[in-house]
């Protein structure tokens, strides 16, 4: 499935080991940005998910693969595709590639939950909006 959504990041100083190459756990952080930055470019502002509608998106679950390092001040393009989308959760194929070289793979999946951490369904006009930006046909 081709990417539904892309997002360019620098690699730091602070994103880095001793050895200059990207810490594991930082690939987390870049996918977080790049969903986040998905659901800003449908003007789905989390903060106004939460005023508006009482929801936020939580990480249920995440796998990841590395396949290559990424360095101090590589740029690496962030794609990020949706798998599955139910009517509570969404999983995204998301991964990191520094020009031509994958660098990793992750599926993630986030789980709709209101403002007291209770699962529920993502209101109508989130699932609408979603569903009118992505190849998504309709929800599971």
């Amino acid at each position: 499935m081709p990417a539904e959504f892309i997002w360019n990041v620098r690699v730091y100083y602070e994103d880095t080991d001793a050895g200059g190459i990207v810490y594991y756990a930082n690939y987390l952080k870049f996918f977080e940005r790049a969903r986040t930055e998905w659901l800003r470019s449908m003007q789905l502002e989390q903060h106004v998910l939460l005023q508006e509608h009482d929801i936020l998106f939580v990480v249920k679950s995440v796998s990841s693969d590395y396949h290559a390092p990424a360095k101090l001040d590589d740029v690496l393009k962030l794609t990020l595709s949706i798998e599955k989308m139910g009517r509570a959760s969404i999983q995204f194929l998301q991964q990191a590639w520094c020009g031509e070289r994958l660098l990793n793979t992750a599926r993630v999946k986030i789980a709709c939950v209101s403002s007291d951490l209770r699962p529920c369904s993502m209101p109508a006009p989130v699932i609408e909006t979603i569903r009118n930006t992505t190849n998504i046909v309709s929800p599971d």
